[in-house]
């Protein structure tokens, strides 16, 4: 299953030069880093941000308060050229030369591959930078406006390349002020974005499509209206996907998904969408609320992609510090589907960085969490095979604690695995009922791939009553059996 690590390209980079008192480019990692950013367990390698960023979209980042103080709370010391402008304010779909250019590119993707890792990059589908070549050869693919626009929503508007077009939005907040919006229902935004994507998957084993929801033609038409033109009868990503895959056909599709969406985008040819409801559920929410997150169709379940941080989201070390972390981990870890880490996430860090930086402040790295990593992360790899499926607690009389517990086992061929982790602050004990129903007769035991614990138990016990489990405070097992 697959197993992504996110890394902020510019950033990493930079700490590479940094380290090794040389430019690094992405042409010139040493192996050895590559190994550290492809541990075991780790499958795919998302390099986020190595397209040209625009000049255009950094001045206007430069010029915007609630930005620079965004910047300033990341980093306290950040200077004018710690900005290097937004990975998703895209000028061309070319590697920045500064990072390697497509060369560098090529072979990063040799190292990776050698390791047996995919490289995954990303796509914006929904806007481009204001100094695009395509607000003047080919405006037919965006949104345009009117003088008028212009006069009567200032912010809503940018008069560049020669015309006048709408900034790049969603709907449910104002628009970003550094990009203009494409039109998802022109024909010839989406030969464009065929064409596109095809160049992305010469260069790549897969794509990670930003905000991928806001091309949907439902979605597309209550946010454009009439400006956007006739829906086509086709939807976006139903039109997309398949022409690229008759040049790819295995290119992974990565969807950033929210409001639902992540069955119709998998439905329309995405192999992953974000999971943000199970994330939500894991900050917010109680055991119950995840189990019940987690009695959606399997097949389903496999098309999500679990995670506890990303570029967009706080650091997992500061939401869920300590102890409820692990438990957080081990959830995502061991869950049907893809998981995302991301690069910082096992060392601890606690400051989200704003992807328009090229630098980020110094953190201690926070050993026993790497070390818990370097566990959880070939465990993970060990358990997701065959067949899943989420179990039941039962609990005893007088006792409600096993509502806290969360379980399931996987069974294949030749291994059966089973995961309990108690998701809450106060010690938890339950009955499991497994479903090895040839137990009977035999003497069971049970190590755990993180603790290195070995427990044996009767398989008759197993079979009438269930495995009992007593856990303290965001306890956990990862039993082979």
């Amino acid at each position: 299953m697959t197993v992504i690590h996110e890394i902020n390209t510019i950033v990493w980079l930079g700490e590479l030069s940094h380290r090794y008192d040389r430019p690094v480019t992405l042409g010139d990692v040493p192996g050895e880093v590559w190994d550290r950013v492809a541990p075991r367990g780790v499958d795919t390698v998302w390099l986020m941000g190595v397209w040209e960023r625009s000049q255009a979209g950094r001045e206007i980042a430069l010029r915007d308060q609630g930005l620079m103080a965004s910047f300033r709370e990341a980093l306290p010391d950040v200077t004018e050229a710690d900005i290097a402008g937004s990975p998703y304010c895209v000028r061309n779909y070319v590697v920045d030369s500064s990072l390697g250019g497509p060369a560098g590119l090529a072979a990063a993707r040799t190292q990776l591959a050698a390791r047996g890792v995919r490289l995954i990059l990303d796509h914006v589908p929904n806007h481009v930078a204001p100094d695009h070549p395509w607000l003047t050869s080919a405006p037919d693919r965006l949104v345009r406006g009117t003088a008028d626009d212009l006069a009567r929503a200032p912010a809503d508007f940018v008069e560049t390349g020669g015309g006048i077009h709408a900034r790049g939005r969603d709907p449910y907040f104002p628009p970003w002020p550094d990009v203009v919006q494409l039109n998802a229902f022109s024909d010839a935004l989406r030969e464009a974005t065929v064409a596109t994507l095809v160049s992305i998957g010469d260069q790549a084993d897969g794509v990670r499509c930003d905000m991928a929801m806001l091309m949907m033609n439902d979605i597309f038409g209550t946010t454009w209206g009439d400006r956007a033109g006739t829906a086509p009868a086709e939807d976006f990503w139903s039109y997309v996907i398949p022409r690229v895959r008759a040049r790819h056909p295995r290119l992974l599709f990565v969807a950033e998904a929210y409001w639902d969406r992540e069955h119709a985008l998998q439905q329309q040819g995405f192999d992953h969408c974000y999971d943000k409801r199970l994330y939500d559920r894991l900050l917010h929410e109680d055991a119950g609320s995840v189990r019940a997150h987690l009695a959606a169709d399997p097949a389903h379940q496999r098309g999500l992609v679990r995670f506890l941080e990303n570029h967009d989201e706080p650091r997992a070390a500061a939401t869920l510090p300590g102890d409820r972390g692990r438990a957080a981990a081990v959830v995502v870890a061991t869950l049907p589907g893809a998981t995302l880490w991301h690069e910082g996430q096992f060392d601890g860090r606690r400051v989200r960085t704003p992807v328009f930086l090229r630098r980020r402040p110094q953190e201690p790295v926070d050993e026993p969490l790497r070390d818990f990593h370097a566990r959880l992360l070939p465990a993970a790899a060990a358990v997701r095979r065959g067949d899943w499926r989420p179990l039941t607690p039962e609990g005893g009389p007088g006792n409600d604690t096993h509502q806290h517990l969360l379980a399931w086992t996987w069974t294949h061929a030749d291994a059966r695995h089973l995961v309990v982790v108690n998701d809450s602050d106060r010690p938890a004990r339950a009955r499991l009922p497994l479903p090895w129903h040839d137990l009977r007769g035999r003497s069971c035991r049970a190590t755990d791939l993180l603790s290195g614990a070995v427990l044996d138990r009767d398989g008759d016990e197993l079979t009438d009553s269930g495995l009992f489990v007593s856990l303290a405070a965001w306890g956990y097992h990862v039993l082979e059996w």
